[in-house]
């Protein structure tokens, strides 16, 4: 069987909801039935909508070093204090844009966001995106006795590439990656250092095919991904590495060796 990817449009959802109650009636609006086995990818700014994670702008109030971020890097200071208080750590930027890191997730400004938002809001991340993704798993298992997989995904700038491409924010019931270690490549020589990101491959597949615009395609499921389906609980360092574990902020932060 080949891999399908079936992205369900929905209807604007405003003020907090239940997610699970919403997919099953965008499935019954889109006249499909989850199946075993099945992926299901859903947006991050959806389960943030759910939550009710949206600011508003006029309300804060910028701390002095929230001042001072705004000065360094051309943002607006309540958007500088935002990006602050979500953040565990900043590395840098440049106009407009603070790299940061929160829960070892690197993001441009702490990944908050304007867009499908109403004038002076700002969505931000969701709050326990694993524990979220773990719960409609199981209520999905407890409604129709099946098993699938969960993803939360966000669109990313890649180092160095143009455009954005998805990437999972959480998951549960799938295992994130394929150790590829010791497998061998086509010339026979061992792998040592490979995995492969499944779940990031997968949220990119079902990212590219529910639109980043005023698609209100939320939903996505992906069938016939060939993923591991799993119960076990999936742990945030399954996922991500620590930002001084990164070859690119390492990369970056060592001063070159111009000694020849």
């Amino acid at each position: 069987m080949s891999l399908t990817v079936l992205p369900l449009l929905s209807k604007r959802m405003e003020g907090e909801f239940d997610v699970f109650k919403i997919l099953f009636e965008t499935l019954e609006k889109n006249n499909e039935k989850l199946q075993e086995g099945d992926v299901i990818v859903i947006s991050t700014k959806f389960i943030s909508n759910s939550q009710g994670r949206i600011m508003d702008l006029p309300s804060v109030k910028p701390s002095v070093m929230g001042k001072e971020i705004s000065e360094t890097y051309q943002l607006k200071p309540q958007i500088a204090e935002i990006i602050i208080r979500e953040s565990d750590k900043i590395f840098g930027g440049i106009g407009g844009f603070v790299i940061t890191s929160s829960d070892n997730i690197m993001a441009p400004n702490a990944g908050i966001d304007k867009s499908n938002a109403k004038k002076d809001k700002i969505i931000l991340y969701p709050t326990n995106p694993y524990l979220v993704a773990e719960q409609i798993r199981r209520k999905i298992f407890l409604k129709m006795l099946i098993h699938v997989g969960i993803i939360l995904v966000d669109s990313r700038l890649m180092p160095a590439r143009i455009g954005t491409s998805g990437v999972a924010i959480a998951c549960a019931g799938i295992e994130p990656v394929l150790d590829m270690r010791s497998k061998k490549d086509l010339d026979g020589n061992p792998l040592k250092v490979t995995f492969q990101a499944v779940v990031d491959n997968l949220a990119t597949i079902a990212n590219h095919k529910m639109g980043e615009g005023a698609e209100s395609k939320p939903f996505s499921i992906v069938r016939d991904s060939g993923a591991k389906l799993t119960d076990r609980k999936i742990s945030p360092s399954e996922m991500a590495i620590s930002p001084d574990q990164c070859v690119y902020v390492r990369g970056l932060s060592s001063p070159p060796n111009t000694t020849k």
